[in-house]
């Protein structure tokens, strides 16, 4: 009896002990992370990998059948290029340009499709089909239809008058960047439609109907209500929408090859022709390298921006 007692009054010590105590309340804190870690190993070397890789060839020069190491020396190269400084500024026009008629449509689109209508599903699923289509396919049919031979865009800007005859705008340089903008926008216009609808879904409906009761003009309660509502998934979306378009390559390249003239050359199109037509991937990756930096610091200055004004509101 005496044991047994002993032994009880031991175990009794050992479960009250603080060690014990602070092991069973670290158990709940690792769980998670055995349960993430086989997929964070996973992404790690999936993404991490390639990108120290990218970085580690951006010192280096490399030829046909060896390279060397050249340290800072395509980073220097970079200064003096001027096909990099008009791939510069034809990416910051193609992303501009395609991101502001993208955010726009999209959001016409979802406050349109918020609202129930006659034949609303199957407007939603042509809005929604330009997603699905493969984006190599999508430059093609655009390209199809700016040649003023098969295509009937070059003779309805005739038409219009906005042309003076039916020619391919893609041949032209001074607007030539204007084609891969408007079929990005048909491409990318049901991203912010789909997000921006889910996220209006969200909103109470309550909250309109007591802005309406007070009095709110429409445009007030969509500026005082809708608009903070929909303010963390246009931050989001926008974001990253910027970083695919800036490193959007494919539109481009199909439809003009980053022509006519460089007038449609970006820095992701140059990237690629580094890479794989002119074998410099030193110098591509030292490129990438740079585009990587400049799309890091737009977003760290997006979410900071986004975080003073939710402070300020």
């Amino acid at each position: 009896m005496s044991k047994a007692i002993a032994m009880t009054t031991a175990v009794t010590a050992l479960r009250s002990s603080p060690d014990l105590g602070r092991r069973r309340s670290a158990l709940p804190s690792l769980e998670p992370w055995l349960y993430l870690g086989p997929a964070l190993i996973l992404l790690m070397t999936v993404l991490l990998v390639p990108l120290i890789v990218g970085i580690s060839y951006s010192f280096r020069k490399f030829s046909a059948f060896k390279s060397e190491y050249v340290g800072l020396g395509q980073y220097q190269a970079m200064f003096s290029d001027p096909l990099l400084g008009q791939a510069l500024y034809n990416t910051l026009w193609w992303t501009v340009g395609s991101l502001f008629f993208q955010f726009f449509l999209g959001l016409g689109l979802a406050l349109l499709l918020d609202r129930p209508f006659f034949g609303r599903k199957l407007v939603q699923a042509v809005v929604f089909l330009p997603w699905a289509v493969p984006s190599f396919l999508s430059g093609l049919t655009w390209a199809w239809l700016f040649n003023p031979i098969v295509g009937p865009l070059p003779h309805w800007l005739y038409a219009l008058g906005l042309k003076a005859e039916p020619t391919n705008i893609l041949s032209d340089p001074s607007i030539a960047m204007w084609g891969p903008i408007i079929a990005n926008v048909w491409f990318g216009v049901p991203f912010f439609a789909i997000t921006l609808l889910a996220a209006l879904k969200s909103i109470p409906s309550e909250l309109h109907e007591a802005a309406a009761i007070d009095g709110a003009s429409p445009w007030q309660r969509f500026s005082k209500v809708t608009l903070p509502f929909l303010a963390p998934t246009i931050a989001i979306t926008v974001m990253l929408r910027t970083i695919w378009i800036a490193t959007f390559a494919d539109l481009i390249f199909v439809m003009t090859s980053g022509g006519p003239a460089g007038s449609t050359n970006t820095v992701a199109t140059y990237i690629y022709v580094s890479a794989f037509k002119s074998l410099d991937k030193g110098y591509a990756s030292a490129v990438a390298v740079l585009l990587l930096v400049l799309l890091i610091l737009y977003a760290v200055v997006l979410i900071g921006i986004r975080r003073s004004l939710a402070r300020n509101s």
